[in-house]
Formats: C-alpha cells, sequence, structure tokens
C-alpha cells in the first residue's frame, strides 16, 4: 500500500511539475473542466515509455563509522552524477522522512538487468547501506520534459 501511494504520489508531482502554468496560491471558485488527455493533441502521442523506479531502501549494513560513511556517501553521489551524465538515471533524491526508504531513482533503461548493472555501481548498495527494489513505470511519450 505505501508503494501504490507513493507512485500516485510521484506521478502526481511529475504531472504538476510538467506545466508552465503558474498558479495565485488563492483558492480559485470556478470549476474546472475534467482533463481529457486523449484529446490533448499538444504533446501526447498516445505511446507509452518505459522508465524504472529503483526504490533505495534501508540494507542490513549500517553500521560503518563516520569516516566511511562520509566516503560511501561521497562515491553514492559520484555514481549518480555519472549516471544522470549518461543520461541512464533521470531523477534521483533522498526521502525527506526517516524511514525504511530512504531515496528514488527514475532510470531510463533498456531492460531489468541494465538497471540492476547500473544500481549494482553504487557504493551504498554495494556496501550493504542500502538495497534496491526496481518496477517498471510507464509515462505518455512527449507528455513529460525530463531534463
Amino acid at each position: 500500500m505505501k508503494l501504490l501511494f507513493f507512485i500516485l504520489f510521484i506521478a502526481s508531482f511529475m504531472i504538476a511539475c510538467s506545466t508552465n502554468e503558474h498558479k495565485t496560491s488563492e483558492a480559485s471558485t470556478t470549476r474546472s473542466e475534467k482533463y481529457d488527455l486523449e484529446k490533448d493533441t499538444s504533446v501526447y502521442s498516445g505511446e507509452m515509455k518505459r522508465y524504472w523506479l529503483v526504490l533505495l531502501q534501508k540494507g542490513p549494513n549500517r553500521n560503518h563509522d563516520s569516516i566511511s560513511a562520509e566516503k560511501i556517501q561521497a562515491a553514492h553521489m559520484a555514481n549518480i552524477n555519472r549516471l544522470a551524465k549518461q543520461g541512464n538515471l533521470i531523477m534521483a533524491g533522498p526521502i525527506g522522512v526517516e524511514d525504511d526508504l530512504r531515496g528514488i531513482f527514475l532510470m531510463n533503461c533498456a531492460d531489468s538487468a541494465e538497471v540492476e548493472n547500473f544500481v549494482r555501481t553504487d557504493s551504498a548498495v554495494m556496501t550493504g547501506r542500502l538495497i534496491m527494489k526496481y518496477y517498471p513505470w510507464w509515462a505518455g511519450k512527449g507528455k513529460y520534459i525530463f531534463k
């Protein structure tokens, strides 16, 4: 149930971020029309593209001293930047609450084997500080702009 809520939250967030309209903080008194994705021909092609949602959770090995933990984190960030420059990592970030779920990656990979190969190069995964779970995730082609 947490995963479903999380995926719905991410999808809602991405839809909100994909619009170029700026909304005021005042409450609207007019009723908006129901958005019809099928009638929106401006960017939606009707096709879907598969991405990969990677959930990074607390791993079994979190007893590193502070110096080791800092080195692991620095290498983790270097790996994130490398994957982003290659175009395989679209978005990454930590979760803002203390929980077993520590962060997410949204990846652009051909298949699950490629996802595993890339995520296994992460120092936090290699040392057991984090474990990964990944899921295929589809979005409408052309509907979102990932930079």
